[in-house]
């Protein structure tokens, strides 16, 4: 059939089963936004900066489980996306960047063309794991048709395709294409990688697993829930990972409660993490003697800093159903973790959390106000630091975070891509007063689209955590105080319901009203200095000598 460009991405991304984008239109988009504009099955929702489109896009595939679509203008257009792709790609998102491209006779030519620059394929390198460029109007298609398999194949990943403004608006004969019905991307295991790690732990005394945001990435709760199930081994959650396994499980453990597991394991099962410090090139929770079997899909995944082990480089649901399998053929033991001391670690993990206030209060107070499949997008401020570990979690996919790529001021955005993706689904995002200026524009967006998310803004008048570092490095801090509008105000001037209240209980009754309202809404707690959370969050030493020993 003969199509345009424009319409030619359209008519195949509906194929592609796209219900929204998120994206600006621009001069090099034109053709591609007048076929959205024909569309009847996708609806193209329209950000103010174009670091929220991909943030959207984001949030909105984290809690589908289908791809986020985002389109955007080249250059500064590209650019300013780039944040919320390398969010995106920190915890394996799945998300496509539709980027317009100048006229292809100038690409990469140095004419001076508007939103031109140099080598915009360098600048996908390093935040996708697939892009192209489409050099006609019947290469379309099979370019997004290759971006979709692309995403549902190995490490989740973003993708981007180019499109040069020319080929948007060109007429040519198309063919697209169905997707496959019976296509499967995920890498299967291998078998003797398998029958090694299964022979592991049945041999293992006091077997642990340390599950990552790759599980969560990869839809592999339930094969993890029946592993650890079947080994009887505790699951210590990432901060990436919250979620994998609800907190009311008896297996389920947080890296707080992990600081006392982990030493304890001779072997320790690692699915779907980076099994590293955000701090430095060191490895996390590496011990001496103990024995390790890394399940992820990137060879990076299992190399050097890291202790040698066995490496099933698979999808992680897959390898971790071929492990329960395994065991059940070789009749392996199940493990009982001791109940009694189980309830005593949870207990001193509670005694820890509940010193820091005021933290705990809010954190309780905005966990009373969603239902277990109510989405809490976390931030980092010092709440959003503390819910890391403090915050309970009842499903894969309701606490959102930005992983180790620590995009400050992700919150906001990201929250309206889960809203947009999940109508009838109640979200609520913290944020801090220097994060929430990244984006607070978009107060534009949630009301003009009718997006139920209820953001919480902690508001101290700086960049809190710089400061704190800053004074505990050097004895003093600069250049971190804030010139904050009136939050309030501010919000109600795009026509979004906002109040300001100042203590955990008020913030808790106001969050249960706003909730069921279900219409956007903004919420600013002034807060002082908090108590630092990080002497929890990385306890050690006298801390740790009152935890319950596993061993006996």
């Amino acid at each position: 059939m003969k199509l345009t460009g424009g319409e030619a991405l359209v008519k195949q991304l509906e194929l592609e089963g796209a219900s929204q984008i998120f994206g600006i239109p621009g001069v090099q988009l034109d053709w591609a936004v007048d076929a959205l504009r024909k569309s009847s099955s996708i609806a193209f929702r329209t950000t103010r900066n174009e670091q929220s489109t991909s943030y959207m896009a984001d949030g909105f595939s984290r809690t589908t489980g289908k791809p986020g679509v985002c389109m955007v203008v080249p250059g500064p257009g590209v650019l300013n996306a780039l944040a919320g792709l390398s969010t995106a790609y920190a915890c394996g998102s799945r998300v496509l960047c539709v980027a317009g491209q100048i006229h292809s006779g100038g690409v990469g030519k140095g004419y001076g063309l508007l939103h031109e620059i140099q080598h915009s394929h360098a600048v996908f390198d390093s935040v996708t794991k697939w892009h192209a460029m489409a050099h006609s109007v019947a290469e379309i298609p099979g370019l997004i048709r290759r971006a979709h398999e692309e995403m549902q194949s190995g490490r989740p990943a973003p993708v981007a395709v180019e499109i040069p403004q020319d080929i948007l608006a060109t007429t040519a004969d198309v063919d697209l294409i169905a997707p496959r019905t019976d296509f499967d991307g995920r890498t299967k295991p291998d078998e003797m990688s398998i029958r090694f790690a299964a022979e592991m732990l049945a041999k293992a005394r006091f077997p642990v697993i340390y599950a990552g945001g790759g599980v969560l990435a990869a839809r592999a709760s339930k094969a993890l829930v029946r592993l650890a199930e079947r080994l009887g081994a505790p699951v210590i959650m990432s901060e990436q990972g919250r979620g994998v396994i609800s907190d009311r499980h008896p297996l389920a453990f947080t890296t707080l409660e992990g600081r006392v597991l982990a030493p304890q394991a001779d072997v320790m099962l690692v699915v779907g993490s980076r099994f590293m410090s955000n701090s430095g090139p060191e490895p996390a929770w590496s011990q001496a003697g103990q024995d390790y079997i890394y399940v992820n899909i990137d060879p990076n995944g299992a190399a050097a800093p890291r202790p040698p082990g066995v490496h099933v480089a698979a999808d992680a649901g897959l390898s971790m159903d071929a492990l329960a399998d395994e065991l059940d053929a070789r009749q392996a033991r199940r493990h009982e973790l001791d109940r009694g001391k189980a309830i005593a670690l949870r207990a001193w993990r509670q005694a820890q959390t509940d010193a820091v206030e005021p933290q705990a209060a809010y954190v309780r107070a905005i966990r009373a106000a969603l239902p277990d499949n109510g989405v809490f997008v976390n931030e980092l401020t010092q709440v959003g630091y503390f819910a890391r570990v403090a915050f309970p979690v009842y499903e894969p996919d309701t606490m959102i975070t930005p992983g180790h790529q620590g995009t400050l001021g992700y919150g906001f955005p990201t929250g309206l891509g889960v809203a947009a993706g999940n109508p009838g689904r109640p979200v609520i995002a913290i944020t801090g007063d220097g994060g929430f200026g990244w984006c607070l524009q978009e107060l534009s967006t949630a009301k003009k689209y009718n997006l139920p998310l209820v953001t919480v803004v902690f508001a101290d008048g700086y960049f809190g955590n710089v400061r704190n570092l800053l004074n505990q490095q050097f004895g003093a801090s600069y250049q971190t105080e804030l010139g904050n509008p009136d939050f309030v105000a501010l919000a109600k001037a795009f026509g979004v319901n906002a109040a300001r209240v100042s203590d955990p209980v008020a913030l808790g009754g106001l969050l249960k009203e706003l909730v069921a309202a279900k219409a956007p809404a903004l919420v600013e707690v002034p807060v002082g200095a908090m108590p630092d959370p990080w002497s929890v969050l990385r306890l050690k030493g006298r801390q740790m000598e009152n935890a319950p020993d596993f061993r006996g």
